[in-house]
């Protein structure tokens, strides 16, 4: 059974850390994400991973329906940035025969979140696909 995602003190206290190395650049592939607030339409910044399949560039909701993922619904558009470089981007949610090969390519490049997901790395597509309503994939778009 797939565990529950809960924000920890320390995670946040570890993505803080993390934010200062994103914003000078220094560790690619991750990049922050910023996506406008769906109720207060402020900024909201998270660090993410930046996966890239198929020559296409993915955001990946390994935990579920977090509020980056909610925001970016309902904005349709995030910004990314890794060092002096940001860029825009429209975001389209991918459908599971989509996101199935890129969910499997996540979990094998991001071992941290194994446990968030009943699939194992080893298991076909198919497998990341039937768990797809549960971790969200965007597909970056440039605008």
């Amino acid at each position: 059974m797939a565990r529950t995602y809960r924000t920890t003190l320390a995670r946040r206290i570890g993505n803080a850390l993390f934010e200062p190395a994103l914003k000078a650049g220094l560790v690619p592939p991750y990049a922050l994400l910023t996506v406008r607030g769906r109720t207060t339409g402020r900024p909201r910044t998270t660090p993410v991973r930046v996966m890239t399949h198929d020559g296409r560039r993915y955001l990946v909701g390994p935990y579920g329906e977090v509020g980056w993922v909610r925001n970016a619904r309902a904005a349709g558009e995030v910004s990314l940035r890794r060092g002096r470089h940001r860029a825009s981007y429209a975001v389209v949610e991918c459908g599971p025969d989509e996101a199935g090969p890129v969910l499997k390519a996540y979990v094998r490049a991001e071992p941290i979140t194994r446990p968030y997901f009943d699939a194992h790395p080893s298991d076909p597509p198919a497998a990341f696909a039937a768990e797809a309503a549960r971790h969200p994939v965007f597909r970056l778009e440039p605008r």
